[in-house]
């Protein structure tokens, strides 16, 4: 693909990505998603949801690659067993317990992802000595319960220049996505309905997560 991948841009090179092609390529994965979920023949899991995954083409339109961990489900069943695979940082918290996943799974890991878009960091930033080390969703959790100033969470090559409404809309989604229970999670045809602006997003349950990490 013309411009690579999601990561090079938000953790390597540092290559600009303004507001409007960020929520464009969060928009673009949930599409992806949803067609791998709901529309093929079975359903697909892709099990490794991250930004190292996701494709750029010349328009920054984005790809979903890398199926090499993805599992089939068939629509007469809603559940597969497989053993722990994914990303340390992205997997959904039932695949530790051993149990069964559903395309919420997938759900979890875009979530993660979207903290990451919204960022231009990693989830958890690395610390020098002095300071213990920030993660990320816990501070967005922070920002949306006491109603500060959301643009405050955005990458700062940005400066600023982002859409209030949108930021706090995927800042919403996020952490949504990453509720504990796979059942409070939103499908991800709701996400892209939220996203269009078809669907309006209420505040999120703090997720279990942003407790420990706080």
């Amino acid at each position: 693909m013309a411009n690579g991948s999601l990561d090079t841009h938000l953790f390597r090179e540092k290559h600009f990505l303004n507001w409007k092609t960020r929520y464009q390529i969060a928009l673009g994965i949930a599409k992806g998603l949803v067609y791998l979920h709901e529309k093929c023949r079975d359903c697909i899991i892709h099990c490794d949801i991250k930004p190292e995954n996701i494709l750029l083409d010349a328009d920054f339109c984005p790809k979903i690659a890398d199926f090499g961990l993805a599992k089939l489900v068939g629509r007469d069943f809603s559940k597969v067993l497989t053993t722990t695979r994914g990303s340390i940082g992205y997997i959904a918290p039932e695949w530790l317990s051993g149990i069964a996943i559903t395309a919420k799974a997938d759900v979890y890991s875009y979530g993660m992802m979207l903290f990451e878009l919204v960022h231009g960091k990693r989830n958890i930033e690395g610390s020098d000595e002095y300071s213990r080390s920030i993660f990320f969703p816990s501070l967005v959790v922070n920002v949306l319960m006491e109603g500060r100033d959301i643009l405050s969470l955005i990458d700062s090559c940005l400066n600023r220049e982002a859409c209030v409404e949108e930021v706090t809309k995927i800042c919403k989604v996020a952490c949504w996505c990453i509720q504990d229970e796979e059942e409070s999670r939103p499908s991800m045809s709701m996400v892209e309905r939220i996203l269009e602006g078809v669907l309006d997003v209420n505040m999120p349950p703090i997720p279990q997560i942003c407790h420990y990490n706080s």
